[in-house]
């Protein structure tokens, strides 16, 4: 199926570069790139983004009120939307997620999902740790991780 009205940006954030794309105003994407800041489209749902995302990193935005758009499979999606009931400064563990949506068993494919988050930090998955209290891993780097915890523990 072919999408019309897409559009993408690079924005600036204190943990690095973040790729932001829409298609027909919902936010599909947001990751961390090394390419460099471009241009955001006036009147879009990526300048309503990068708003939020200066107030998020600012410490004045505790929650993101967009419009997110999730491709991925059933089950990824199913552990996506369960990230979004995760408070802000608080933290779940893997196996929180897997009871969360009725599969104990399947921690490791859990896992694997939220390292495929497409939309990360609209989509918390900085939030979930090792059920032993380690950080776990982290699609942007742990040292992004550790940021985004500190920047939200520091502003409750």
């Amino acid at each position: 199926m072919l999408e019309c009205c897409q559009s993408s940006c690079i924005m600036a954030t204190p943990v690095g570069n973040m790729y932001l794309a829409e298609i027909n105003g919902y936010i599909t994407k947001c990751y961390f790139t090394d390419k460099l800041v471009s241009e955001i489209i006036v009147g879009s749902a990526l300048e309503d983004a990068c708003y939020q995302f200066d107030q998020y990193f600012s410490g004045k935005l505790f929650e993101f009120k967009l419009p997110i758009k999730l491709y991925g499979t059933e089950f990824q999606q199913r552990v996506w939307n369960s990230l979004l009931d995760i408070p802000y400064s608080k933290t779940v563990s893997y196996k929180d997620i897997a009871i969360k949506i009725n599969h104990e068993k399947a921690v490791r494919a859990v896992g694997s999902a939220i390292g495929k988050n497409p939309i990360c930090i609209l989509i918390p998955c900085h939030r979930v740790v090792r059920s032993s209290g380690g950080l776990g891993g982290y699609a942007g780097g742990i040292d992004k991780k550790k940021f985004l915890l500190n920047l939200e523990v520091d502003d409750v």
